[in-house]
C-alpha cells in the first residue's frame, strides 16, 4: 500500500524550480504563526485570558468595595490569581439557566447591603460592559432582574461558597454571528462567568457574579491591525532578503554549475571557481566537479594518447602480415627460401600481436583493479620471493630486520619487484639492490641498479604506455604502465627517481595497514 502510494506521488509529483521550492518553504514557515494564532487557537486563547484577567481584576475590586460595605469587622482581600481558561481545555458548560424560585427570602441585613451597592455596581456594569450579580451567603440574587432568585445550584456559586473563586465558559444565549467569518472563531458564542466570594470577618458573607463574552477574534485582529501589519511586513520582508541570501549562496552557483558541467559535457569550457557568496557546501561542490572534470580530461587525453599508440603498434606487424601476405598470393612460384623467410616474418609479426594483446589485457586488470580491504602483506617476505625467483642474478636486499605491514597484496608487491627487476637485467645491470624507508603512513621500497640508467630526455616518458628502447628486442613499453597502475589501483604509487647520478632508481610507495 505504501509503494502504490509513492507511485502515485512520483507520477502527480510537478518539477519544480529550486528557487519555487525554497520561496514555498520559507511561504510555509512564514504562514505557521498565523496558522497557529488562527487555526491553534493561540490568539484567541489570549483573548479569551485577556477578558479574564479584566474580570478578576473587576472581581478583586468590587469584593474589598463590598466586604468594606457589608460593615462587619475585618475585610480580607482576595488571593491574586492568573487567569486559567484554555480554550483547548476548558469544557463548555450551557447556557445560564434561570434561577430557582428561593424558599425563604434574603434577611434584611443582605438586602441593605445590596442596596448601598446597587449604584457602585451599577455604573461599574455599564462603564465595563459587564454583567455583575450580588448573592448573599446562601447563593440568593440580591441585584438584577432576578433578585430574589436562587442561584446557588450552580456550579461556579458553589465553589465560591466555599472560598473558591472560578471562572467557567457557559454558551452565549444571546449571541448572533455578525460576519460569514465568524465561524473561525471557537469564543465568538462564549461568556465567560467568574464567581469570587466576598469575605468580611473572616467568613463568606456573599458572592459576586460577573459575566462578560470574551474579546471578539475579528475586533481583537482589528484593533491590533497596526502590530499585525508590521509584523506581516517584518515576516516577508525577512522571507525576501532570506530567497536573496540562499538565491544568491545556492540557486545561482547551481545553476552556473549545471552551465558548466554542460560546456564540459560538450567537450569546450571548465568549471569556473565558486562564487564566494556561494555556501561553503556548494564551493566544495564546484571543487569536486572541477577534480572531476579535470580527472575526465585527463582520462580522455590518456584514451586519445593510448588508441594512437595502440593504432600504431599494431600497424606495423599487421602491414607487415598484410604485405607478406601480398607477395605470397602475387608470386606462386616463390622459392622455398624466400616463401620461408616471409613465412617466418608473418609468425614474427602475429607473436608481437599476441603479446601487444596479452599486455594490453593485464593493463586493463591493472587499471581496473581495485583496493582490498582487510589486506596486510609483509613485503620483506614479498621482497624474498622474488629474489629467491631470479637464479644467476644479483639481486641484494638491504632491509630492515622487521619492517610494518602494507595494505597491499603480496602478488602485487613481487609483480612490480619482478617488472623492475626485468628491465634492469635487459637493460643491462648486473646487480639490483632494494632498500626501506618508512614515515608515519606509508613504506617506501627503493630499487636501483647499476646499469646505464635512463636517459635524461626518456625520464619523463617511461610510464607512457608502449614507449620502449627495446623495441626491435621484442619490448612492448607495457611493463612500467602495468606495474604503476597495478600500485595506484591498491593506493601506492611507482615513480621514478630523477635525482639518481647512476643506473636507474624507482621508488615504491606502500600504504601502510591499518588496524581497528
Amino acid at each position: 500500500m505504501i509503494e502504490s502510494f509513492k507511485r502515485v506521488v512520483r507520477r502527480l509529483w510537478p518539477r519544480l524550480r529550486l528557487r519555487t521550492i525554497l520561496l514555498l518553504t520559507f511561504t510555509f514557515v512564514a504562514a505557521l504563526p498565523g496558522f497557529g494564532a488562527l487555526f491553534l487557537r493561540v490568539y484567541e486563547n489570549a483573548l479569551v485570558r485577556q477578558t479574564e484577567a479584566e474580570l478578576i481584576a473587576q472581581a478583586s475590586t468590587l469584593s474589598v468595595i463590598s466586604a468594606l460595605a457589608y460593615g462587619r469587622g475585618d475585610v480580607t482581600a482576595p488571593v491574586p490569581r492568573e487567569p486559567s481558561i484554555d480554550l483547548r481545555l476548558a469544557s463548555i458548560l450551557r447556557p445560564r439557566p434561570q434561577p430557582n424560585r428561593a424558599v425563604n427570602p434574603p434577611d434584611v441585613h443582605a438586602r441593605k447591603w445590596a442596596r448601598d451597592l446597587s449604584s457602585i455596581l451599577h455604573l461599574t456594569s455599564a462603564a465595563t460592559g459587564t454583567d455583575i450579580e450580588l448573592l448573599d451567603n446562601r447563593g440568593l440574587l440580591l441585584t438584577g432582574s432576578h433578585a430574589g432568585g436562587d442561584d446557588s445550584g450552580l456550579p461556579e456559586v458553589r465553589a465560591a461558597l466555599r472560598g473558591q473563586p472560578i471562572t467557567v465558559l457557559r454558551r452565549n444565549p444571546d449571541y448572533q454571528q455578525p460576519s460569514g467569518v465568524e465561524w473561525l472563531s471557537r469564543a465568538a458564542d462564549l461568556r465567560i462567568d467568574l464567581a469570587t466570594p466576598v469575605i468580611a470577618d473572616r467568613r463568606i458573607v456573599g458572592v459576586l457574579l460577573l459575566s462578560h463574552p470574551p474579546r471578539a477574534l475579528l475586533s481583537g485582529l482589528e484593533a491590533d491591525r497596526g502590530k499585525i501589519a508590521i509584523g506581516v511586513v517584518l515576516i516577508f520582508g525577512t522571507l525576501i532578503v532570506l530567497s536573496g541570501l540562499l538565491s544568491r549562496g545556492i540557486v545561482r552557483p547551481v545553476e552556473a554549475l549545471g552551465t558548466a558541467t554542460r560546456a564540459v559535457a560538450n567537450g569546450g569550457g571548465s568549471v569556473p571557481d565558486a562564487p564566494t557568496t556561494a555556501a561553503i557546501e556548494i564551493q566544495a561542490l564546484y571543487r569536486d566537479f572541477g577534480s572531476m572534470a579535470d580527472a575526465i580530461e585527463r582520462r580522455s587525453r590518456y584514451l586519445r594518447d593510448f588508441a594512437h599508440a595502440v593504432s600504431h603498434e599494431f600497424k606495423t606487424p599487421l602491414a607487415g602480415i598484410g604485405g607478406a601476405v601480398e607477395l605470397l598470393q602475387d608470386h606462386a612460384d616463390m622459392a622455398a627460401v624466400d616463401r620461408d623467410r616471409f613465412l617466418a616474418n608473418i609468425a614474427e609479426d602475429a607473436t608481437r600481436l599476441t603479446q601487444l594483446v596479452s599486455r594490453l589485457l593485464d593493463l586493463a586488470r591493472a587499471d581496473m583493479g581495485e583496493a582490498l580491504d582487510g589486506v596486510t602483506t609483509d613485503p620483506i617476505v614479498a621482497a624474498r620471493r622474488v629474489a629467491d625467483a631470479q637464479p644467476g642474478f644479483d639481486i641484494r636486499l638491504d632491509l630492515a630486520s622487521a619492517l610494518p605491514q602494507v595494505a597491499v597484496p603480496q602478488g602485487a608487491i613481487e609483480a612490480v619487484l619482478t617488472s623492475l627487476i626485468e628491465n634492469s637485467r635487459q637493460s643491462g645491470a648486473e646487480r639490483v639492490t632494494i632498500t626501506s624507508e618508512a614515515t608515519s603512513d606509508e613504506l617506501i621500497l627503493i630499487v636501483s641498479d647499476n646499469g646505464p640508467g635512463v636517459p635524461p630526455g626518456d625520464r619523463d616518458r617511461v610510464f607512457e604506455p608502449f614507449f620502449t628502447s627495446r623495441r626491435t628486442e621484442g619490448g612492448t613499453g607495457l611493463g612500467l604502465p602495468i606495474a604503476r597502475s597495478l600500485l595506484e589501483a591498491q593506493g601506492g604509487t611507482l615513480a621514478l627517481d630523477q635525482d639518481a647520478q647512476s643506473g636507474a632508481t624507482f621508488r615504491i610507495s606502500l600504504p601502510l595497514a591499518r588496524y581497528a
